[in-house]
C-alpha cells in the first residue's frame, strides 16, 4: 500500500458486513441544535465490504443480501465497534441487519 493510501484494510469474514455509521442528526426536526450528550448513536450505515457468506454444513458458502454500497439499518446494540486508520466502523453479522433503505 502507497504512503497516504487510505484504502480499508478490514476484511470482514463469514457472513460479517463492515457498515460505515452515519453521522447522528445535529438538530432536531423543529431546529433545536442537540449537544453531544443528547445525540442517539446512529443505527443506519453503509456497506463498506461484506464477507464471503456463511460457510454451510456442506461446505458452499450461503449468498449475502447485501452488497457494498447499500444503506442499510442495523439494531442500536447490534455488532463491534472498530477503528481503523482514524475512522469509525462498525462490524455486524448479517443477521443483525433490519433492511435494507431504497434511496
Amino acid at each position: 500500500m502507497a504512503k497516504g493510501d487510505k484504502q480499508l484494510v478490514l476484511k470482514p469474514l463469514d457472513d460479517r458486513v463492515v457498515l460505515e455509521p452515519t453521522e447522528a442528526e445535529e438538530k432536531t426536526a423543529g431546529g433545536i441544535l442537540l449537544p453531544d450528550t443528547a445525540k442517539q448513536k446512529p443505527q443506519q450505515g453503509k456497506v463498506i465490504a461484506v464477507g464471503p457468506g456463511k460457510l454451510t454444513d456442506k461446505g458452499t458458502r450461503t449468498v449475502l443480501a447485501v452488497k457494498v454500497g447499500d444503506t442499510v439499518l442495523f439494531g442500536k446494540y447490534s455488532g463491534s465497534d472498530v477503528e481503523v486508520n482514524g475512522k469509525e466502523y462498525k462490524i455486524v453479522r448479517e443477521s443483525e441487519i433490519l433492511g435494507k433503505l431504497n434511496k
